[in-house]
């Protein structure tokens, strides 16, 4: 079975400044994929390239088998079946939320238009604001009128363009689930686009981490976070620092922090010099570890605290500890290492 979209060796370049590189990915139906990364990697420019909004220099999309996007044919936007829901709403102003949600419908009778919009006010838990304006709705409501409307239609494929960054961040949070939870019980293909880590593994099923127009990963939340495949996803995701060591035999690595037992993914050679990746959970204040750091920075949490903590002249770590402990800094500490899982690269 062919998957829903496929973006097979896209490039797209604007002038001498080349945006994509051989960009290749598939979702399934009912998946949600996320393009994640910092402004101007090229995730915007690949979306509006699967919109109809651009023409690709090279390489080929098809939505459900069909060609929709190559250099020499390009299908209008409005003939693609594809949904999309932008940054700022776009909202019509004058409509009421029934008749911004129904906007797309006409080609329906007047009553399937009226149960379309009434399921769909319902399914974005708000059936009681069918005859409010955008004006006298919350950001947050106002966000998943648009939702209901880009999903009124039933298109094959829905893209989300930066959906939530008007909003204050615990919204931001809780609405990401909402829209997910909508977007599943719909069985509906979603691609979004976000520079927000949490939005991304909050919502989708796959993400493509880019950077400098290409795809350095596209795997599940959980591998992206725990398997990084390159330094450069390690250093956008998370709060893990790159620690450098010299590989000591095949299960020890000597480093900063002490040594580190286990056994890397690649073989490598005795004295390779090596990087490990090493997140905050994974360093413990513990009198009895046998490394020693001075504290240079803490960031208070909550429940935790965040330490950043000079090991050496060219490493610093950062440490999570409950507040049952307060260090300031220019303290002292002792500290132990227990990475969950090795994450090793060749330097």
């Amino acid at each position: 079975m062919h998957p829903l979209l496929a973006i097979r060796d896209i490039e797209k370049s604007f002038g001498p400044r080349t945006v994509l590189h051989s960009i290749s990915l598939s979702l399934n139906r009912g998946e949600i994929g996320c393009l994640l990364g910092r402004s101007g990697c090229g995730k915007t420019t690949l979306l509006r390239l699967i919109a109809g909004f651009e023409t690709p220099d090279k390489g080929s999309i098809s939505i459900d088998g069909t060609s929709i996007s190559t250099p020499d044919r390009v299908l209008p936007p409005e003939e693609r079946g594809i949904g999309m829901v932008f940054q700022d709403y776009a909202l019509f102003p004058h409509l009421t939320a029934a008749e911004n949600i129904g906007f797309g419908l006409h080609a329906l009778p007047a009553r399937e238009r009226k149960e379309r919009v009434a399921e769909l006010l319902s399914v974005i838990g708000l059936p009681d604001t069918a005859d409010r304006y955008p004006h006298e709705l919350s950001g947050g409501q106002q966000q998943r009128i648009a939702l209901a409307r880009a999903l009124a239609p039933r298109p094959s494929l829905l893209l989300l363009d930066e959906p939530f960054s008007n909003l204050d961040p615990t919204l931001r949070e809780s609405l990401s689930e909402e829209v997910r939870a909508i977007l599943k019980n719909q069985d509906t293909t979603a691609l979004l686009v976000t520079h927000d880590q949490k939005e991304g593994f909050a919502m989708a099923d796959r993400i493509a981490v880019m950077d400098q127009g290409r795809i350095l990963q596209w795997d599940t939340p959980k591998a992206v976070y725990e398997t990084p495949a390159v330094p450069e996803v390690c250093e956008f995701i998370g709060e893990g620092v790159l620690l450098r060591g010299v590989v000591e035999d095949e299960n020890t690595m000597a480093t900063a922090l002490g040594k580190i037992r286990g056994k890397p993914a690649t073989d490598l050679a005795k004295g390779a010099p090596i990087r490990i990746l090493i997140r905050p959970d994974e360093i413990e204040i513990d009198e009895k570890g046998a490394a020693r750091g001075t504290v240079t920075r803490k960031t208070f949490r909550g429940r935790e605290t965040l330490y950043n903590i000079k090991l050496s002249d060219s490493e610093t770590i950062t440490a999570l500890s409950d507040n049952n402990r307060d260090l300031k800094i220019g303290d002292r500490c002792p500290l132990k290492c227990r990475p969950k899982r090795l994450v090793v690269y060749p330097e």
